[in-house]
């Protein structure tokens, strides 16, 4: 019976979905209770749900009847919110910004990408974990993260341990970028430009130019919004890679994920206004949530020694792999002569 064969592969996966979710609704409560304490949540939701995941797994130690749930959510709805993602990327609105700006920010995203590798790889980080941070640095922190891993096969631990770090490492760019501006000379044009090209996440490139000028805040996101374009490209040529190594030749499949291809459909859409607005919102809150949802599976799925052990050379690599994208950043700004 069909719904005999659904239940059989749908309840096995309730367990463990069950307790990510409910790990990830704890993550949502204490960044509520940190806007409320200190007007701002200084780790956010994902970050908060990895640790808490990792927690749960530490202490209470979930039996295998969690583990199809927990590897489910953390691959299957993870890229279904890389998917997503693509709803909230418009390539017409990027256009706008002139071809040598935008030229400029893919060939920093590609020099930035290459350099933290090799720091990585310098710094002994294994080959998947030195692709994470790179990926995470140049191009959108926790979202190019999360999209780069299911292609090349990365582990939870490698995943958790790279998130962690970016996303705290971002929540102090943010604090400290604007100091910045005064002793670097930048004008509002050219801070954007900064923020867009160093901070992580989109939220954090408008907390990082908000405090500055209304034009830094258009001028970021517009570049921020270049380097997350740069996300569907990196993944293809990721997956090409790895395929490459492997000696066989490729389908079509393998060579291009399924849910990269969701990913540049849907962007190609929302640059044909091809997507109504009023799906645009719930989109974008979904993939949120899942991804949430994601990372507190990953939570559940790590070993927190293989975190413990990773942190040092992690750190050192997310720290000077940031300090090499400034300074190509700051470089790039001069070298257009931008106003």
């Amino acid at each position: 019976m069909p719904t005999t064969r659904f239940a059989a592969r749908v309840l096995p996966l309730v367990p463990g979905t069950a307790l990510s979710i409910a790990v990830t609704i704890a993550a949502v409560a204490l960044q509520t209770v940190e806007v409320r304490l200190f007007g701002r949540a200084w780790l956010e939701s994902l970050v908060l749900a990895i640790l808490i995941g990792t927690a749960v797994r530490s202490i209470l130690r979930p039996d295998d009847r969690f583990s199809l749930g927990i590897r489910f959510s953390a691959k299957t709805l993870l890229e279904i919110a890389v998917v997503l993602l693509g709803a909230s990327v418009s390539a017409r609105a990027v256009m706008a910004a002139g071809p040598s700006l935008l030229f400029g920010i893919v060939g920093v995203v590609i020099v930035a990408i290459t350099i933290s590798y090799g720091i990585g790889r310098v710094l002994g980080l294994e080959h998947k974990m030195a692709t994470l941070v790179a990926c995470g640095n140049s191009i959108c922190g926790n979202s190019a993260i999360v999209a780069a891993a299911p292609v090349i096969g990365a582990t939870a631990g490698d995943i958790a341990a790279s998130i962690a770090f970016t996303a705290v490492l971002g929540v102090v760019v943010v604090l400290l970028l604007p100091l910045l501006m005064p002793i670097l000379h930048l004008s509002e044009t050219q801070y954007g430009v900064l923020a867009g090209l160093t901070v992580y996440a989109v939220p954090q490139v408008i907390a990082a130019t908000a405090p500055v000028a209304t034009l830094s805040v258009h001028v970021g996101t517009l570049v921020k919004l270049v380097r997350v374009l740069m996300l569907g490209p990196v993944v293809i040529a990721l997956s090409l890679g790895r395929r490459a190594d492997d000696g066989r030749r490729p389908s079509l499949t393998q060579m291009v994920p399924l849910f990269v291809v969701g990913f540049l459909a849907l962007m190609m859409l929302r640059s044909a206004n091809a997507i109504p607005a009023v799906v645009l919102g719930p989109a974008s809150t979904a993939a949120t949530w899942l991804t949430i949802v994601s990372m507190a599976a990953l939570g559940l799925g790590v070993d927190v020694r293989t975190v413990a052990n990773a942190g040092g050379r992690v750190t050192a690599a997310v720290v000077l792999s940031l300090l090499v994208l400034g300074t190509i950043s700051v470089l790039l700004i001069h070298a257009l002569h931008l106003a």
